[in-house]
């Protein structure tokens, strides 16, 4: 395949107990409202689920799919709805439940795009922040935690549409020593 799991980058716990205090802030951010709660396919999928579950308030989820990448495995930085939202937001409280924030090309076009559709509020919930990458100014409300600039795989994020399934995240490395996208 060209490339190996190298090493570990954020545990299963350090995952598990960082999901439950972002939980918490929601439940508390969001007392006496009905957040809608959007993931971003298909990375955001894993994050989302325990991010519910760690929130104890009456809450809705949908899903959009965004994509930078195409065929490819590098950011082609044109950004183009591929799956939209099964409900209306206009009026509601939305949380854009991100896996990772990159170039943050994405995210904001994502945002301007739901904007146009007139959310009560609309936040940025991001499992990962990949802060030395990012292109485009970006406001996150939530963030999981800050990341190098390597490439990483697991708890939702894949290479090649692998490791998605990994309870970790790992920093995946070329087998000749020389750099992925």
């Amino acid at each position: 395949m060209g490339h190996r799991l190298g090493r570990i980058l954020i545990t299963q716990d350090e995952i598990s107990l960082r999901v439950r205090e972002l939980g918490q802030a929601l439940a508390r951010d969001y007392q006496g409202k009905d957040p809608l709660l959007l993931a971003v396919l298909k990375g955001a999928v894993v994050f989302l689920a325990d991010l519910m579950r760690a929130t104890e308030l009456p809450i809705a989820c949908d899903f959009i799919g965004v994509s930078s990448y195409g065929a490819s495995s590098r950011t082609t930085g044109v950004v183009k709805i591929t799956a939209d939202l099964s409900q209306t937001i206009e009026g509601r409280d939305v949380l854009v439940v991100e896996d990772i924030i990159d170039t943050g090309r994405t995210v904001a076009y994502l945002k301007r795009n739901l904007l146009t559709r007139h959310p009560g509020s609309l936040r940025i919930c991001a499992l990962l922040d990949k802060v030395g990458r990012r292109e485009v100014e970006v406001e996150l409300d939530y963030v999981g935690f800050s990341i190098p600039n390597e490439f990483v795989v697991g708890y939702g994020l894949d290479y090649m549409s692998l490791y998605r399934n990994l309870p970790y995240i790992a920093v995946l490395e070329p087998e000749d020593g020389g750099k992925l996208p």
